[in-house]
Formats: C-alpha cells, structure tokens, sequence
C-alpha cells in the first residue's frame, strides 16, 4: 500500500491520540485526519500491525492492569478504563491476559507477622499491682 507523507503524518497523529486515549470514535478520527473511516483502518492496520478499535481497546487494558495491580476494585476499573459493562470487561481482560480481573488484583497487605513471646506481651497487664488478686 502506498501512502503519502501527508496521510502518513496524519495517521500517526491518529495513533497518538489513540495512545493517549482519546475517546473519539473512527468517524471522528477519519474525519480530523481527511481521510474515509474504512481508509483510515486499512492504512492504520497497514502501518501498524492493528485497527485503531484493536489499539485502543490494548490501550484500555494496560491501564486497567496498572490500576488493578494497584488493588483497585474491578468495578471501578472497568468503568474508569471506559467499559459500560463488567462482564464484556471480564471477559475481555482475561481473554488479553489469561487472568480473570479479581485475580490479577494486588493481594491485600497481610498483618504483620509477630512472634508469639510478644502477641502474648500485647496480651498481659500493663501494671503488675493490677494482675494481682486483693
């Protein structure tokens, strides 16, 4: 396929806004960069390797894997990441990583680990004449 420096520049400007995660859709895109909707994504796939809905959708999920290795719950990180719906975000981010989303959340800090001679200091009277029976 042969393109023109100046489609080639504006298809690249599409990329970025894309990486950036611009929320418009492929009309809009198309229409910024003066070229057709399919055209954009037989350019885009040609240059890239990938549509623009397959980038963005790369785009989402690598920010919803930041955030839920962070410990942020899915729910909140399906609609943050621009999902409306948390099955098809399930399914999807286990389908891309192989790993349902509750899973690949950060475990929550475990308590602390303490010897047992001091959990049973924590347990004894602070005052000794307090211990002690009248």
């Amino acid at each position: 396929m042969l393109i023109d420096p100046s489609t080639f520049r504006r298809v690249v400007a599409v990329r970025g806004r894309l990486l950036a995660n611009d929320e418009a859709s492929v009309a809009e895109l198309a229409r910024d960069a003066r070229i057709s909707p399919s055209r954009l994504i037989r350019t885009f796939a040609a240059l890239f390797g990938t549509t623009p809905h397959q980038l963005r959708t790369r785009v989402r999920l690598d920010r919803a894997r930041e955030l839920l290795a962070g410990g942020a719950p899915v729910t909140r990180v399906c609609m943050e990441v621009g999902f409306s719906s948390l099955g098809s975000f399930s399914a999807l981010f286990t389908r891309w990583t192989g790993t349902a989303p509750s899973r690949y959340r950060a475990p929550a800090p475990a308590a602390p680990l303490v010897p047992g001679c001091l959990g049973m200091l924590a347990s004894e009277p602070r005052n000794f004449r307090e211990a002690t029976p009248t």
